[in-house]
């Protein structure tokens, strides 16, 4: 398996490694719990260094991204970052993922657990001028969440953290190694991911500066544990539970993200049909009660009959109550709607509810 930068300060905080994707990767340290709530009210930072990171360069990049992607890249601006998702022709989702434009080339995001089937797909993919080059081995990423990330962050950077909006990045240095400092996240709080050379040294000198800077504030390490309820609080879809080549942007709530008006892309035509059809299913959020989790794959039901399953469940640590996810038939996918599901032989009921499930 695959070390990041970080394996050492992970193991010094007696953190519980798990096989993530080919990587060994912390799934917490002090406990889920407490640090899902560090993040919400503190600053947590999380080691997301397995991501995949692919540059695409060459005269045709705009028109080979506009064409294996959901958005409009042609909106992007040096200096903003999109998020959006790559579809096979059928509609079924590739991956979804974050596109920098960077001013000579565009930056990829990939999910860890799909960069060689992400590559290998987009390789397949190119007929234009384009040079497509797999840079995830060159990069540590941190990303450092909650609503005292700026102030910690702030203490080792020249840059006017402040004047960075959502979605926007810049260049410059903290702790004196330069970085992409990026204004996205995928807790829903305020927050930044830094990107930055992959050497153990330069990963050792940020993570303890960034944790001296943190320390007034009450800066501590957080695992996959807490990214995952942090994520299904806000509703973000997570590839392999929530969203696969099984499932299509519009039928996933990221109709948003998917710009059928901006002309062909893979995916746009079964979309399109699917869309004038009326859609036969939708990814819903719903509440359970009591701590009735519902986990991945949990039969959802109406009188009995299957209406669908579970794609992500937890127990919510900032609502205190049992929240999830999953894909109902469209008659049961109206806010208010009673659904039940299937936990351990019994049917436990459940209120469909608009997500996120956290208001921010």
């Amino acid at each position: 398996m695959k070390r990041t930068a970080f394996y050492d300060q992970h193991n010094a905080l007696g953190a519980k490694i798990v096989d993530f994707a080919g990587f060994e990767m912390p799934v917490q340290y002090t406990g889920i719990i407490e640090e899902h709530q560090i993040v919400r009210k503190k600053v947590g930072v999380f080691d997301v260094s397995h991501m995949g990171e692919f540059q695409v360069r060459g005269k045709d990049a705009l028109q080979f991204l506009q064409r294996v992607t959901v958005n409009d890249v042609s909106k992007l601006e040096q200096g903003k970052a999109q998020y959006s998702a790559m579809c096979y022709e059928h509609g079924g989702i590739v991956d979804d993922l974050l596109v920098y434009h960077a001013g000579d080339h565009y930056m990829l995001v990939v999910n860890a657990s799909n960069i060689q089937k992400d590559f290998d797909w987009l390789q397949s993919q190119i007929k234009e001028h384009v040079e497509l080059k797999n840079a995830s081995d060159d990069f540590s990423l941190l990303a450092i969440q909650g609503p005292r990330s700026l102030d910690t962050l702030q203490k080792l950077t020249s840059v006017v953290l402040s004047k960075i909006e959502y979605y926007h990045f810049t260049r410059g240095e903290v702790a004196g190694v330069p970085m992409i400092i990026s204004r996205t996240g995928y807790t829903g709080e305020l927050g930044f991911e830094i990107y930055f050379d992959s050497s153990v040294a330069t990963g050792k000198k940020v993570w303890e500066e960034v944790f001296a800077a943190g320390k007034a504030h009450g800066i501590a390490p957080v695992g996959l544990g807490a990214r995952d309820t942090l994520r299904l609080e806000m509703g973000f879809c997570l590839y392999g539970n929530d969203i696969d080549q099984t499932t299509h942007p519009l039928e996933a709530g990221l109709g948003w993200i998917t710009k059928l008006g901006k002309g062909e892309f893979l995916g746009r035509t079964p979309m399109l049909k699917a869309k004038e059809a009326g859609l036969k299913r939708k990814l819903v959020g719903f509440v359970l009660p009591d701590k009735n989790i519902a986990r991945h794959g949990f039969p959802m039901n109406v009188d009995g009959r299957a209406i669908g399953q579970v794609t992500s469940g937890t127990f919510s640590p900032s609502l205190q109550k049992s929240v999830g996810m999953g894909y109902v038939s469209i008659s049961h996918a109206e806010p208010g709607a009673t659904i039940s599901i299937s936990i351990r032989g019994k049917e436990i009921p459940a209120s469909v509810v608009k997500l996120p499930f956290l208001q921010k």
